[in-house]
């Protein structure tokens, strides 16, 4: 296959010089191999579908960078990579828009939070984006709503749709609670106020009773599967969320703290972090490509065909704000930014796919499911997903074997076609079909 230069550049290689060397110099049309294409048929259909007089590009150049998961330094370093910043100093949140990045609108694909290690940093990075005046989106992630639906269970104790939200958050929301009381509990009189260990512990935890209850609760909105799987992620998670705590010099105590602190940074109008949940959106529809975190179900891809994009998101602000955790946390809207597809996942089918597609959508572009070898197109029930989470944050590329610190995103945009980068992949890939129905570079 040809290669050519890869556009936009790489820009300011004096910052996040290991990472932006490691990045491709060099283009070649999208290739077949497994890494990049989980299906022959994938890659046919997006060329067929890309070729349809309805098929649209997006308005503007839209830089996608999903699942950063706390790892501030590869969001910026991503951000460099897609050429939309340039560095003025060595310190986070030291830079400004480029050319491209003014032109551009960023969308950032969810799962900002959990797992480490800077949460607070990655927020404040991607604040200043918005005092930047950057085209800035931001769709919800599974990582972030729950979050948002732990703090919110604290003040529903005796709710049996709600009441395992907090301890259902795991170990990856542990590395928050220890920088929030880091920063700023731990040279205070934080105990004042607080709960005994033993109390802490019943509030946070689901009480004896939840887990014969929870089934009869849960019958109607969940699937079988989806409720045996809730129930067994439940049994771990409850036996070990307190020794996760421990183990990273937390106690019970110290993580109620922390988590009251969280519900003022969070939750409350003046709170640093208020903005977040307020500027969330669901999904975004640009051209003839939807923008969301997982992926759909046929409710879901009705309900865009019927009602719309902005009738989804109106939904899903509503929900945020609502009393009913449960019912919001297990639907279809929910399920935009939880599903797998996996058979607990509430399904999409071929009449979904038709759904989508009459509501003028050929392909989705998600996070959600991690890649070791930079972005891939995939064929899901007949649907085109370009899957853009290339596994940015430090401990999920140590988890996975990845050496160095990630970097990369994808740009979607009718003068470049589709372009993954990504520093674990050699060159960018490039899908944009020629006038002959080829991807453009191919021999």
């Amino acid at each position: 296959m040809a290669t050519r230069k890869i556009i936009p550049k790489i820009s300011d290689k004096k910052h996040h010089a290991d990472v932006l060397n490691r990045l491709p110099t060099c283009w070649e049309a999208w290739p077949e191999d497994q890494a990049s294409v989980n299906d022959s048929d994938a890659l046919n259909l997006f060329i067929k579908r890309s070729g349809k007089n309805s098929f649209a590009w997006p308005k503007k150049p839209v830089v996608f960078i999903s699942d950063a998961h706390a790892d501030a330094d590869a969001f910026e370093a991503s951000l460099l990579a897609a050429g939309a910043i340039k560095r003025h100093g060595s310190h986070p949140c030291e830079y400004v828009l480029t050319k491209f990045g003014k032109s551009a609108e960023i969308m950032v694909g969810g799962d900002c939070l959990d797992k480490g290690p800077s949460n607070l940093a990655l927020l404040r990075s991607l604040a200043h984006l918005y005092r930047l005046k950057a085209d800035v989106t931001l769709l919800a992630g599974n990582h972030d709503l729950r979050l948002l639906m732990g703090l919110l269970s604290l003040e529903r104790d005796n709710d049996v749709g709600s009441q395992h939200f907090f301890v259902r958050m795991g170990k990856k929301v542990v590395p928050l609670f220890k920088e929030v009381f880091d920063q700023y509990l731990a040279s205070s009189q934080w105990q004042k106020g607080v709960p005994s260990e033993d109390e802490c512990r019943r509030v946070l935890f689901p009480d004896e009773d939840w887990f014969e209850s929870f089934p009869f609760y849960a019958a109607g909105f969940l699937t079988a599967e989806g409720i045996d799987r809730e129930i067994s992620k439940m049994e771990t998670k409850t036996q070990k969320f307190e020794r996760h705590c421990a183990a990273a010099g937390l106690t019970l105590q110290q993580v109620y703290a922390a988590s009251m602190v969280c519900r003022s940074l969070f939750l409350k109008r003046s709170g640093e972090f208020s903005w977040f949940f307020r500027k969330m959106c669901l999904v975004k529809q640009r051209g003839s490509f939807l923008f969301l975190h997982a992926g759909l179900d046929d409710r879901m891809a009705m309900l865009l065909a019927k009602r719309g994009i902005r009738y989804a998101n109106r939904a899903f602000n509503k929900n945020l704000r609502g009393q009913n955790l449960f019912n919001f946390y297990y639907s279809p809207l929910a399920n935009t930014f939880r599903t797998k597809y996996r058979d607990a996942d509430l399904p999409l089918t071929k009449r979904g796919t038709k759904a989508t597609i009459r509501a003028g959508i050929y392909v989705l572009v998600q996070g959600h499911v991690n890649q070791c070898a930079g972005q891939r197109i995939t064929l899901k029930k007949g649907l085109v997903h370009i899957e853009a989470d290339i596994t940015l944050d430090a401990n999920s590329r140590k988890r996975e074997g990845l050496t160095g610190s990630g970097a990369g995103a994808t740009l979607i945009d009718k003068k470049r076609g589709v372009v993954g980068i990504s520093c674990d992949y050699p060159r960018a890939k490039v899908f944009k079909p020629n006038h002959n129905g080829q991807l453009l570079g191919a021999q």
